[in-house]
């Protein structure tokens, strides 16, 4: 039988989600103002690892729930991950839980032969701009260039992960 401290080192079904970050200029940075976007809407459940979150397709209306675990690790750039697919239902009955929440709009955005995520934060965040990737394979991942528009790789930052954020706001410089 699996531990709680099994499952923490080693979790069984997780997979390993690689990915960078940028911080943004917003002023180098392509138009987004005519593009299609994903409005996420972040719940990170307070004590925990986990994250509900709702996706809205701006052209279609088209939403994606979903659960999400992240785990820590010692690699930054590699994080076991686990995500499952939920119904509205099982959405609503996650949603009452407290939790610190973030809204964001996320655009994909080419630059170098490559399709990143811009994510422009709303509200609380509004004015925060990160830039993320994600890649396949471990090698592949630390060789990819920063965008031409960003200030500063933030990777390896706790200050700018979603749970971070959505809890203490946009860090100071």
């Amino acid at each position: 039988m699996r531990t709680e401290a099994d499952e923490a080192l080693s979790p069984k079904y997780a997979h390993v989600e690689r990915e960078r970050r940028w911080l943004v200029d917003d002023g180098a940075r392509p138009d987004v103002a005519a593009l299609p976007f994903t409005l996420i809407e972040d719940r990170y459940l307070i004590g925990t690892y986990i994250r509900l979150r709702r996706m809205t397709d701006s052209e279609s209306g088209a939403q994606a729930l979903k659960l999400t675990k992240k785990y820590e690790a010692v690699d930054p750039l590699a994080r076991p991950i686990v995500t499952s697919y939920l119904t509205s239902a099982e959405y609503a009955l996650f949603e009452p839980l407290c939790a610190h929440t973030l809204t964001k709009r996320r655009y994909a955005l080419a630059d170098g032969g490559h399709m990143f995520s811009l994510d422009l934060f709303q509200e609380r965040l509004e004015g925060l701009e990160l830039a993320e990737i994600e890649w396949p394979d471990d090698t592949g991942l630390r060789a990819l260039s920063s965008p031409r528009w960003a200030l500063r790789e933030v990777s390896q930052d706790p200050h700018y992960q979603g749970g971070t954020l959505a809890h203490f706001g946009i860090p100071k410089e």
